[in-house]
């Protein structure tokens, strides 16, 4: 099997566009026409774990941290970063990252950390902005269901827990064709006046090319008339973090407790207890300290994430609890989701998940 189609399912997966503009996500070495002939999951691409695959007989390593994250000049093996580069291409293994991408997935990292602790009516925490579109062209009424069904068969028209959706107006549209011109309707040289649907839907920004391949293939028109927007609208079903809810309200004490052991966590740092019960829960795995007003403001009992400082935990002003659960903790599972994706998608190949435990931090 080609890398070349298993980067369609990873991209299908976690929408590199999704990820954050910080971040270095998708294919990081390697050569989308090589043949893979296994696949090793895991969270960090490190020497190890390349030591790992060239045992188990993988030459593609998907993980969830990028171990290529900032520029390098030079690769010596002076560090942990280049000599698990060296050892991949010494080896022909690819490596492939999602990161952000999937942090942003409505059903990616956070998604999967409330599963975890049985939180329910999740919904994303800070959803992504600038990322929704919209496009408007106008049509004959005789072309306007099929021109309006490719649209949506490309990914346009979906808002939330609905698809398909659009809007239809009808109107006169006018227009001269010149010598060259092959007009549907109408001869060249002559002034048309003709009954016109304009219809409008709304994209994610990373479907613009195929939904005009779509608007072109299926039009009616020799010129298709289209506009294309960027709107302000948040989008609800894609962002960092997520507050989901108990069933029933649980302690401070009961929900460190449950922490603690789901996430396997060595310890918990945690803000002064509140002495309120807990009933919503905002999560953000990895570092997430710039969501603490975002948590308050959604009116989350407790938020979990990672990587707090000191002053950090005072912003918690006695209106939740802060947890710190650990970095590779917070994110614990999100392999394991990564394995059963692409089982799910990819029958009959090779498919493992990493024994390598690659979380820096130890608990003495």
């Amino acid at each position: 099997m080609k890398l070349s189609e298993i980067l369609t399912v990873l991209e299908e997966m976690a929408p590199l566009s999704y990820a954050e503009d910080f971040d270095n996500v998708g294919l990081l070495v390697g050569q989308p026409e090589q043949e893979v002939s296994g696949i090793l999951v895991c969270h960090d691409a490190l020497e190890s774990v390349i030591e790992e695959a060239v045992e188990k007989k993988c030459n593609l390593v998907v993980c969830f941290h990028p171990i290529l994250f900032s520029g390098i000049k030079k690769i010596t093996g002076k560090n942990y970063v280049e000599r698990a580069i060296l050892k991949a291409i010494k080896h022909d293994i690819a490596i492939y990252a999602v990161h952000t991408a999937l942090d942003n997935h409505k059903k990616g990292v956070n998604k999967i950390f409330c599963n975890a602790l049985g939180l329910t009516h999740t919904k994303i925490l800070i959803p992504k902005t600038n990322y929704i579109k919209k496009l408007i062209t106008y049509t004959i009424p005789e072309n306007a269901e099929k021109l309006r069904n490719a649209l949506f068969d490309s990914g346009a028209g979906k808002i939330g827990n609905y698809e398909d959706c659009s809007f239809n107006s009808q109107g006169i549209g006018t227009y001269l064709g010149g010598e060259d011109s092959s007009p549907q309707i109408g001869e060249r040289f002559e002034f048309v006046e003709n009954t016109e649907i304009k219809i409008e839907v709304t994209f994610e920004k990373h479907l613009q090319s195929k939904i005009l391949k779509a608007l072109f293939r299926n039009h009616a028109y020799e010129e298709v008339a289209y506009e294309i927007y960027s709107l302000d609208n948040l989008h609800q079903n894609i962002g960092l973090g997520m507050i989901g809810e108990f069933e029933t309200p649980i302690s401070e004490t009961e929900l460190l407790e449950l922490t603690k052991t789901t996430m396997q966590c060595g310890g918990i740092r945690h803000s002064s207890f509140t002495g309120k019960e807990i009933k919503k829960v905002a999560v953000l795995g990895g570092s997430g300290s710039f969501a603490i007003k975002n948590a308050i403001a959604a009116g989350a009992d407790a938020f979990l994430t990672a990587d707090l400082k000191y002053h950090q935990f005072y912003e918690a002003e006695g209106k939740l609890l802060l947890a710190d659960i650990g970095h590779f903790e917070s994110e614990r599972f999100t392999k394991n989701y990564i394995v059963d994706y692409l089982k799910e998608k990819i029958t009959n190949f090779a498919i493992i998940l990493s024994e390598e435990n690659t979380n820096p931090v130890q608990y003495f």
